[in-house]
């Protein structure tokens, strides 16, 4: 009543020494670890401090009070969670970045066909694309390289794309 009616903080200290134990027990008891239990318990003599104001000593015991409010914020806390728990270790949440089966195949595949068209191009053309896409060099870089002219590297790779792409035709 103290509380209630000035705020009194010396009686909202005993009133915390003696309540705050019993409401964290209370909290672990029902499902909760002892950290979730003390945030709760602390939680639940925050909104007695709060709402001193509304205690009815007529309508019930102070203990029954706290309980209550007590109680009340653990439905709420498990309604917001939704109080799924997960377990990190769980393997089948491991994402697995592998590729598929078919993904594999088709690269192969490909590969394959890629390899067989490469082939196919004459010795100064393929030399080219591998520079370019295999290397990674610039046409530039090529030209000087080969010890040819740029406008010539820039014509043997088109010619090769030219005849690789009439070789892969209908390949996905």
């Amino acid at each position: 009543m103290a509380v209630a009616a000035t705020q009194d903080r010396e009686a909202f200290a005993q009133l915390f020494a003696h309540f705050a134990p019993r409401v964290k027990a209370y909290m672990f008891r029902f499902g909760g670890n002892s950290e979730n239990a003390e945030e709760l318990a602390q939680e639940a003599m925050m909104q007695v401090w709060r709402k001193a104001h509304l205690f009815d000593p007529h309508k019930a015991a102070a203990s029954t009070w706290i309980f209550t409010i007590a109680r009340n914020l653990r439905i709420d806390r498990f309604r917001q969670r939704k109080h799924i728990e997960v377990d990190d270790s769980d393997p089948t949440l491991i994402i697995d970045d592998s590729p598929l089966a078919d993904e594999i195949v088709d690269r192969d595949e490909h590969a394959v066909l890629v390899k067989s068209a490469m082939e196919e191009l004459p010795a100064d053309q393929k030399v080219v694309v591998e520079l370019s896409f295999f290397e990674d060099l610039s046409h530039s870089e090529i030209a000087e390289k080969l010890d040819i002219p740029l406008g010539t590297v820039k014509s043997r790779l088109r010619l090769a794309l030219t005849k690789l792409r009439g070789g892969l035709e209908g390949v996905a």
